[in-house]
């Protein structure tokens, strides 16, 4: 139990520090990302890029769970189903800011990367 436990925070660590450190990278090299970041304003390929890194993320959270917790398999989606816990009120939240697509990728992509992740 307390392997699994850590297993699942050691994933959710990694999707904030990936998510963190290519957030850092967007806005320090993409000038224009920079200047919309906080009205949230972006442009088609910025949000493309911000999904991409999203699914990234999810990946990695999905990897690092299953490279600690083999199984049960549930252990090893937890992540994937703990971030939609978390992401579906804000992006309630944020519904009239982005697209419905926007939405419904990053909401629908956070469990199955995540799998995907773990099979890595």
């Amino acid at each position: 139990m307390v392997k699994a436990i850590i297993a699942i925070v050691a994933g959710l660590v990694a999707w904030i520090a990936v998510v963190a450190l290519a957030g850092v990278i967007m806005r320090s090299s993409w000038p224009a990302y920079a200047r919309v970041v906080d009205a949230m304003t972006f442009t088609l390929p910025m949000m493309l890029a911000r999904l991409s890194i999203g699914a990234l993320a999810t990946l990695a959270a999905g990897w690092v769970t299953a490279a600690i917790a083999r199984r049960p398999m549930l252990v090893r989606l937890m992540p994937g189903l703990l971030l939609l816990a978390a992401f579906i009120p804000q992006h309630i939240a944020l519904w009239n800011v982005f697209p419905l697509w926007y939405h419904l990728t990053f909401l629908l992509s956070l469990v199955p990367l995540t799998y995907l992740g773990g099979r890595a």
